[in-house]
């Protein structure tokens, strides 16, 4: 097995009395620079916080989707309540990205479904648009990406699918809001709304 590759880094330069600044040197880093660490396992009290916060946020979306007979929201939902609830510092957690990636990926499936129809074709295709899309618009949100692939297939109707879809986001984001204020020492959220 071959050793990894060595990365090198600028050395800081230090200015001349008599001149310009030295030019920049490699200097190699170590390998110990290359291999990062999985984060902390969370407290049991943080953890048992982040798990009812989410549940509680799917479960409501689950009766709401029951009453009105939508029960298609749960799969990009629930991986969106795992980004918001359990990283809520990173940007792909942040409102803007959770509300906004997903009407983009639901905007995106409807118009795959319009030209193309539905197929798994249409399903990967959609999927891609939506990274683009959602990278463009400054929102990634990676369970986005399954919203598109619900529409291609499940053809829920517009009319219904949307606005729920955009309660569910805005309720999952509130939902957060209010446990990363009601827990002591949890991260604030959001970082940023929009």
């Amino acid at each position: 097995m071959s050793p990894l590759p060595q990365l090198s880094r600028p050395a800081p330069s230090r200015p001349s009395e008599t001149g310009p600044a030295p030019a920049v040197r490699a200097v190699p880093v170590g390998r110990s620079r290359l291999i990062g660490r999985a984060p902390a396992r969370p407290p049991a009290g943080a953890a048992f916080h982040t798990i009812s916060a989410a549940a509680t946020v799917l479960l409501a979306l689950v009766a709401i989707g029951t009453l009105i007979h939508e029960p298609v929201l749960i799969p990009p939902l629930a991986a969106s309540a795992a980004l918001v609830h359990g990283a809520p510092t990173l940007p792909l957690a942040q409102p803007r990205n959770v509300i906004l990636g997903h009407l983009l990926g639901a905007a995106t499936g409807y118009a795959v479904l319009a030209t193309v129809g539905s197929s798994p074709w249409a399903t990967a295709l959609a999927g891609a648009a939506t990274v683009a899309l959602t990278l463009i618009a400054r929102a990634p949100h990676s369970p986005a990406c399954a919203t598109p692939v619900v529409v291609v297939l499940q053809h829920p109707a517009p009319e219904r699918f949307v606005p729920l879809l955009a309660g569910a986001c805005v309720l999952l984001v509130l939902g957060e809001y209010a446990a990363s204020r009601i827990r002591r020492n949890a991260p604030e959220y959001p970082a940023y709304w929009w």
